[in-house]
């Protein structure tokens, strides 16, 4: 990799702003030391652009796998559920030096060192900093320890600008780590599957005259694509393990089919605000109830109202019913396909409050949603020819409007 010059300190950080240490030429014999790694390329980091620039993503979400896990298919898929529209930043494809092609080839890693410089520079980007998604980081356990160190970095950032205008540019970091897991025959199945394809496009591209898909020397070598489960066995997933404490981590099974993986995903990223947000906005927001509390004995609580209309209001809780299947109803049905219908009724049965949340309650069981409105009308009844006073009575008008699920006919 060819280095670029450096950008004054008051630059915002690209993506061509790459300067770092040329690679050993055999990362075994590289230092481990997470501490020295770090602070070497933070150093260099604050040295090209500057501290107040070092501002990375809000949400940090570490895509793991072993080969064949269904990353690169789930991508896109992860993006959009968490509302993110930059590209996922593939760790693979940043490590593009002829030394770095030369080792994964044969089914090895390329150096911490690379990695980490490379890794942290590409956060820097702008498209980043509502969140990013980092496929194949970290893989060994000297990158867990850089990202704890860079972590603990962002959150010393955040308190040190805390109370300046540039507050809004270091908030408080989340940390998921997703973990797709497949056994190591479903890996070289897919590994060797994936290859064949490719060459079958190959093929047809070299027929056409169109350029070519480059393959990996392990997805076509049964052996190299076992070495390259092993390894990822061996080294990557007990650095993923090792997260497991420290950050959301989120364990999946991607041997199934590529729909159950993603309601799996869904599953496993539902929003949670006690991670999500800043500490301070979370105890203010604590003592509002979440919805899903909420949910949760709302069913079990219209059982119970309904069994005691039945017991001990059965006069008014029989004329409620029969007064939505004889005049509702027929209205509700003629709506079908719309799903929403209105109703207006002067039924003095209504007058009583305990009928409108009968009615009410009666309709959430029917799996319908229920509204009522109350219209007061004054209608002149006797006019005063001597004072010209006008005597009214008041007329209640009930408009009941209904909504459910309607036909799909004609919709899209």
């Amino acid at each position: 990799m060819n280095p670029s010059t450096s950008q004054p300190a008051a630059e915002a950080p690209t993506e061509d702003a790459i300067t770092i240490a040329a690679p050993p030429s055999d990362p075994e014999l590289e230092i481990k030391d997470a501490q020295l790694i770090f602070n070497s390329v933070w150093s260099e980091m604050e040295s090209d652009f500057g501290k107040e620039n070092l501002r990375f993503a809000k949400e940090l979400i570490l895509l793991g796998g072993a080969p064949g896990a269904g990353k690169s298919t789930q991508m896109k898929f992860i993006l959009n559920a968490r509302g993110l529209t930059c590209d996922s930043i593939v760790v693979s494809s940043l490590l593009n030096s002829p030394e770095a092609e030369k080792i994964k080839n044969q089914g090895g890693m390329v150096g911490d060192r690379e990695v980490i410089g490379l890794v942290f520079r590409k956060l820097l980007d702008e498209a980043y900093r509502d969140g990013a998604v980092l496929d194949g980081f970290p893989r060994t356990k000297v990158q867990v320890e850089c990202l704890k160190l860079l972590v603990s970095r962002m959150k010393q950032l955040r308190h040190e600008y805390y109370d300046t205008p540039l507050r809004i540019h270091f908030r408080q970091p989340t940390v998921h780590v997703m973990v797709l897991f497949v056994d190591e025959t479903t890996s070289i199945e897919r590994q060797l599957k994936r290859g064949q394809e490719i060459e079958r496009q190959n093929q047809k591209a070299r027929a056409s005259g169109i350029g070519e898909i480059e393959t990996r020397s392990t997805d076509l070598d049964p052996e190299a694509a076992r070495h390259r489960y092993r390894v990822f066995k061996e080294k990557t997933w007990d650095a993923l393990q090792s997260l497991k404490q420290t950050y959301f981590y989120h364990f999946i099974n991607a041997q199934c089919s590529i729909e159950e993986v993603e309601q799996n995903i869904l599953s496993e990223l539902r929003y949670q605000s006690s991670l999500e947000l800043n500490p301070q906005t979370f105890d203010q927001l604590r003592p509002l109830p979440l919805a899903s509390d909420i949910v949760v004995h709302a069913r079990q609580d219209l059982v119970k109202r309904l069994d005691n209309y039945e017991i001990n209001h059965g006069k008014l809780f029989h004329q409620i019913i029969e007064l939505i299947e004889r005049k509702i109803m027929p209205v509700v049905i003629r709506h079908a396909i719309s799903g929403i219908a209105s109703v207006n009724t002067e039924d003095p049965v209504l007058n009583d409050p305990d009928a409108l949340v009968m009615l009410i309650d009666i309709f959430s069981e029917r799996g319908y949603h229920a509204v009522i409105d109350l219209h007061k009308i004054e209608i002149p009844e006797q006019i005063d020819l001597e004072t010209g006073k006008i005597t009214c009575r008041t007329k209640q008008v009930y408009r009941i409007t209904i909504r459910f699920a309607g036909s799909e006919i004609r919709r899209g």
